[in-house]
């Protein structure tokens, strides 16, 4: 990336200056003993945020503004976040449209993953001296995530990046695993290709991972119908099982949702998934009957100590449902991600007119 990425660093670094000013007015005037459950506040200038926690419930944000990939992080559950630091420059970033870069902690540090316009997929690492490097390229064939779609997941110091993959013509699902925190990726895999020719084109695929056990969901495009599937490894994604659809009903549909629910493995090592059909709202556990949640798109989910926890967009508002049933509006805004950061709280954090705003939730 040489002298191109250079020159555009030059030209990303009084718009970086304008954002960090801004910022440092916020924290400054932000309160310090805050409630146990905060309000809705904007943390960051940008778009696409994805959020990982560490073992020490600090929380760790990426996000992307024009070229230029973010970081920022809190140490205090949530309460305040430090002033953005800039990862690298990738000249034509993929920040928009369900497409951004990934984050995922780990052992060593944390790794992240971010798409071009072209098709390929770089990665970062910070190290525990709190240095950013740039790590291998993840597709190990040129171009071949071109629908820039990717999810990311660790655990221990283990990370497996999953994507959309246009090798051969056809979207299929594609992965790879790096046993070094991110700095180095194994061969790709297919995972998962369609006897109907290709996946779902525009949904984001989703993943979790805890030990040696890998769950993926994707939305698939089967005799006409956009239904999502799991698929799951047991040996740290050297291989994976069969797809099995999620929930009875099915989604007959000529074009895509751009919706591709969330995954994530709770405390008994079991996998629990929420998605959207036709703008409802859907829960379930593999090979059980899905349960109706309520109305809208965008969701995604948490377990926290054997509790679910969701969020979803109803009517242009991020709202949260508790694991007693209890919904709460956080505010206007789309793309919500929730993250654990004890056995009482989540974080929430959402994209609003290229606005990233945060807010802690008592459960």
């Amino acid at each position: 990336m040489g002298s191109s990425i250079k020159i555009a660093v030059i030209k990303n670094t009084m718009k970086i200056f304008f954002f960090t000013s801004l910022l440092v007015w916020l924290l400054l005037t932000a309160c310090h003993d805050q409630p146990a459950e905060s309000p809705g506040t904007i943390i960051a200038i940008g778009q696409m945020p994805a959020v990982a926690t560490d073992h020490s419930n600090n929380i760790h944000l990426v996000y992307g503004s024009g070229d230029s990939i973010l970081y920022c992080y809190s140490v205090d559950e949530g309460k305040t976040f430090a002033v953005p630091v800039l990862i690298s420059v990738v000249q034509g970033l993929a920040a928009s449209h369900m497409r951004g870069p990934q984050i995922a902690a780990t052992n060593v540090g944390l790794s992240v993953t971010a798409c071009n316009t072209e098709g390929d997929i770089f990665s970062f690492v910070k190290d525990q001296s709190g240095a950013w490097s740039e790590g291998s390229r993840v597709n190990d064939r040129d171009t071949t995530a071109k629908e820039n779609l990717m999810a990311l997941a660790s655990s221990g110091d283990n990370v497996f990046a999953v994507w959309l993959d246009l090798r051969d013509r056809h979207n299929k699902i594609f992965g790879a695993r790096s046993i070094d925190g991110g700095k180095t990726w194994a061969k790709n895999i297919m995972i998962y290709t369609s006897p109907d020719t290709t996946v779902c084109e525009c949904c984001k695929p989703s993943i979790a991972m805890k030990g040696n056990a890998i769950s993926i969901m994707f939305r698939n495009w089967l005799n006409g119908n956009r239904d999502l599937y799991l698929v799951q490894s047991l040996d740290g994604g050297a291989s994976f099982g069969k797809a099995q659809k999620l929930g009875t009903g099915s989604w007959a549909l000529n074009g895509c949702p751009m919706d591709g629910g969330a995954v994530v493995i709770d405390k008994d090592e079991n996998p629990q998934t929420v998605w959207n059909r036709r703008g409802t709202i859907y829960s379930c556990a593999p090979g059980r009957q899905e349960g109706e949640l309520g109305k809208g798109r965008s969701c995604t989910m948490e377990s926290v100590n054997g509790k679910n926890v969701y969020a979803w967009v109803e009517d242009g508002n991020v709202v949260v449902m508790k694991p007693q049933g209890m919904k709460k509006n956080l505010g206007a805004g789309q793309l919500p991600v929730l993250r654990a950061i004890n056995n009482d709280h989540v974080v929430c954090i959402w994209q609003n007119d290229k606005q990233i705003n945060k807010a802690v939730v008592k459960l």
